[in-house]
């Protein structure tokens, strides 16, 4: 039996970020049939029926081919037990993959090479920059015709300011695409185009000058090899571990995980270099992943991930300690002891009840309404992990009952979604409407599905012409100025799930006005403010 010590050394947990269509699910796929978790790939055809993607498991996505929940999926491989976050690439679902970021202890960045950096990137990369997240690059799609590498290495420093050393390198691209030279182990991996086969020929290379590389590659691409590798020698610095895991060098490979080329050396380098679970700030003090006492967080809230059982299933991230099956555990905010007597562990949609877990894995606890997101569990230390903000949303409609027969369904759908973070509800405090916010209008479409697939509720919406919410933070809730903020405003007020105040304000022009008139309120865009 491995130690303590041991179990928290052999954990990779980290989530793979993309723009849609980067090819991320694929590529988590691939990273499955090495873990010898799935022996055939989702994106195999066969008989021409397209096979779902492991990962994708709610129906929506099966129609719209996005992923729009984060998913969780854990396998061995070379004795490290690796847990994947698989985040949503879609805009639209930007809030879940933030919240995800919280659980994660490094990253690996999916980035098209025809493509390059889009902007769903950018924005992921700067969370994950801002908290010194580890990333790594994964260049993909080389069996296309895409950008020359060097381009996408100086668009990786100036659009995501990352400080890139590449550890493979492409020989050709497109139709001329032989292979990759792997710098991280020196060898060579040839391309056959053939993806029937799970894993290419390697062959070792220390030395390139060698002439046999000329009789592999032929003439022309050796040389260009050549130069390639000694440019690229010459301009990024040497790989320095220490950097990585500090967040300061990003190393960055190179390959086309449709064909399941170039997934084995990001894997064997991930496994190495990548950090097993870190110390996370709480607001009372930073936690060691190695205390003995366990605590870990809500980042995630997922309902009926079983059409046969309503049942509601909270993500915790085990921080420090261990989980055990039939232990009481102290919920936070609600200040009692709950006990869980089958935690889960996750592989796909696969789910087997675990008795023991170890920091940096994943739990899913059955939850009958007790969980919100950003809740923590302890052995009885009163602890507060931060950072799962609720971001301003920037699409509000009215929800109305479609059918009043089933208003108790619907109200405890709404309810349920809700927690899960899919998206926001305000009460207005006039007439009490309910106001739904998102982050993106597919979410809208979303909430309807699963309302009336999983609720059996219809909704409809009416359209709320709002701006931007804003929660309130009055710096004395006694004063005139806020007496008179409520009473001019009243009609833009309403309560968020937490029955915190929240401002709809109904233009840009409205909003700049209101801080300026009401200088004692402020307005803040995140539910969390210090």
């Amino acid at each position: 039996m491995k130690s303590f010590n041991d179990q928290i050394k052999k954990r990779r947990t980290f989530g793979i970020i993309s723009h849609p269509d980067a090819g991320k699910t694929t590529l988590t796929e691939k990273l499955l049939l090495f873990g010898g978790a799935i022996q055939e790939a989702g994106a195999v055809k066969s008989n021409k029926i397209k096979k779902s993607a492991t990962s994708d498991f709610m129906e929506i996505e099966r129609q719209r081919g996005i992923s729009v929940a984060t998913s969780v999926l854990a396998f061995l491989y070379k004795d490290k037990k690796i847990n994947i976050l698989d985040t949503p690439g879609h805009k639209d679902f930007a809030e879940d993959t933030f919240r995800t970021l919280t659980a994660v202890d490094s990253v690996i960045v999916v980035i098209d090479v025809a493509k390059g950096v889009e902007a769903q990137t950018e924005k992921l990369v700067e969370v994950c920059r801002m908290r010194n997240i580890p990333i790594i690059v994964f260049i993909n799609k080389l069996d296309r015709e895409g950008k020359d590498a060097f381009d996408l290495l100086d668009e990786l420093e100036q659009k995501l300011g990352l400080s890139v050393t590449p550890l493979s390198f492409p020989i050709g691209m497109g139709y001329d695409f032989k292979g990759i030279y792997n710098i991280y182990e020196k060898n060579i991996n040839l391309f056959s185009g053939n993806s029937k086969k799970n894993i290419e020929e390697t062959i070792a290379f220390d030395d390139i000058n060698n002439p046999e590389l000329d009789t592999i590659l032929g003439n022309k691409a050796a040389q260009n090899l050549r130069t390639d590798l000694d440019l690229a020698m010459g301009v990024y610095p040497d790989f320095d571990k220490e950097a990585y895991l500090a967040g300061k060098q990003h190393p960055v490979f190179f390959g086309s995980a449709l064909n399941n080329f170039g997934v084995r050396e990001l894997l064997d380098c991930f496994i190495e270099i990548a950090p097993s679970p870190r110390a996370k700030k709480a607001e009372e003090r930073m936690v060691e992943a190695t205390e003995k006492n366990m605590t870990g967080f809500v980042f995630k809230i997922h309902a009926n991930m079983d059409p046969k059982h309503r049942d509601r299933l909270a993500f915790v991230k085990v921080v420090s300690g261990t989980f055990e099956r039939n232990k009481p555990y102290l919920h936070v905010r609600q200040d009692k002891k709950l006990k869980f007597s089958s935690p889960n562990a996750f592989f796909a949609e696969k789910k087997e009840i675990v008795d023991i877990s170890y920091p940096g894995d994943i739990v899913g606890l059955h939850d009958t309404g007790n969980f919100k997101i950003g809740d923590t569990l302890t052995e009885g230390e009163e602890l507060h992990y931060k950072g799962i903000p609720s971001f301003s949303p920037e699409h509000f409609r009215y929800i109305n009952n479609a059918d009043p027969m089933k208003s108790k369904q619907l109200y405890k759908g709404i309810d349920q979604l809700m927690d899960e973070g899919v998206a926001q509800l305000f009460t207005l405090e006039m007439n009490g409407r309910k106001v739904i916010g998102t982050v993106g209008a597919l979410q809208f479409e979303v909430i309807q599905y699963r309302l009336e697939h999983e609720y059996g509720a219809k909704c409809t919406y009416d359209n709320f012409p709002v701006y931007k919410a804003c929660w309130v933070d009055p710096e004395d809730p006694k004063n005139d100025e806020f007496a008179e903020f409520q009473r001019i405003k009243q009609k833009f007020l309403a309560l968020d799930k937490q029955g915190q105040s929240v401002f709809l304000a109904d233009s840009q022009f409205s909003l700049q006005m209101t801080q300026q008139k009401y200088p004692s309120v402020k307005l803040h865009f995140v539910s969390e403010f210090e």
